[in-house]
């Protein structure tokens, strides 16, 4: 499978790239048919600091920003986010801030969980969601749901890469989207041409990444 792997680059940020592998991949939502592997940029400092400088830019003009939620292992991204928003020149709406960085937990029912001594990191804040990838925005509804029911707002989301362009009427900025990717394509479970045509799942995936199968 490993053989398949090829490298590709932001358009809008060329010095971030991650690798993709093509196939048959069971998400959590979804069957997809590729693999994108993110682990340089939400492991390795230098691309996690330029991962986290490109989205500390569509942010720091127009968008207060108290506290960053993150999804599915991007603290490394989001600390330089955050680091950026408040570093900006003194005109930035951040300039000088103390950004928090939340990552829910989640329960054995699948839902997202704060503890009574972070829940007033998101009660009352301004809160901008930064997701790994995004393959159908479930998870990402689930995070807004989350986000309002701890009285926070949501006044952005960004993610490394996402399949959808907007969810529940926000738009979602993407360093990486499906139109980088040529053909991909994602499908409910029991709605896959590949399972339908008989071909094996490759691996199970998630944003930690992958576990092969056979």
């Amino acid at each position: 499978m490993e053989t398949r792997t090829r490298e590709i680059k932001a358009k809008k940020f060329p010095d971030i790239s991650v690798r993709i592998i093509p196939g048959h991949f069971a998400t959590r939502h979804s069957h997809i048919n590729y693999f994108i592997d993110l682990t340089d940029v939400i492991s390795h400092q230098k691309k996690a600091f330029a991962a986290g400088k490109a989205f500390a830019s569509q942010y720091s003009s127009n968008t207060a920003v108290d506290t960053i939620v993150c999804l599915d292992g991007g603290e490394v991204v989001a600390a330089f986010m955050a680091e950026a928003l408040s570093n900006i020149d003194r005109y930035a709406v951040n300039a000088g801030s103390d950004i928090a960085i939340v990552t829910p937990e989640t329960n054995s029912a699948g839902q997202l969980i704060l503890r009574d001594n972070t829940q007033n990191l998101v009660w009352g804040k301004n809160v901008v969601i930064l997701a790994a990838q995004a393959s159908t925005g479930k998870t990402l509804e689930q995070a807004i749901d989350y986000i309002r029911y701890y009285g926070g707002k949501v006044t952005g989301i960004c993610a490394i890469f996402s399949a959808v362009d907007k969810v529940e009427g926000y738009t979602i900025n993407a360093l990486f989207t499906a139109n980088d990717l040529p053909g991909y394509e994602t499908h409910d479970m029991s709605d896959c041409p590949e399972c339908a045509a008989g071909r094996k799942i490759d691996a199970l995936v998630n944003n930690f990444g992958y576990s092969k199968l056979g």
